[in-house]
């Protein structure tokens, strides 16, 4: 994998807990950077890219049960009326 140079600037409290964080992890500053960066762009679905935020809606609504496809209007008409009725 390639990455980009980029410099940034941090307090020295940020700098010397994220020194911490990536000792105790086992890791380099810069990729513990990378994983913090990671995690917050995989929370923005704005910053996702269309193929990411696509596969995040699979087994959004696991219900539990085996007959959603045969019965998806039931169940959507059965929530729809108890949401209303809150």
């Amino acid at each position: 994998m390639s990455y980009l140079r980029t410099q940034i600037y941090l307090e020295p409290d940020q700098h010397r807990d994220l020194l911490q964080e990536a000792h105790d992890e086992g890791v380099s500053l810069a990729e513990l950077i990378r994983r913090i960066v990671r995690r917050h762009i995989e929370q923005k679905p704005a910053l996702r890219s269309p193929k990411e935020t696509r596969r995040s809606f699979v087994g959004l609504g696991s219900s539990g049960l085996s007959d959603v496809a045969e019965r998806h209007d039931e169940y959507l008409g059965k929530a729809l009326r108890s949401d209303t009725t809150r």
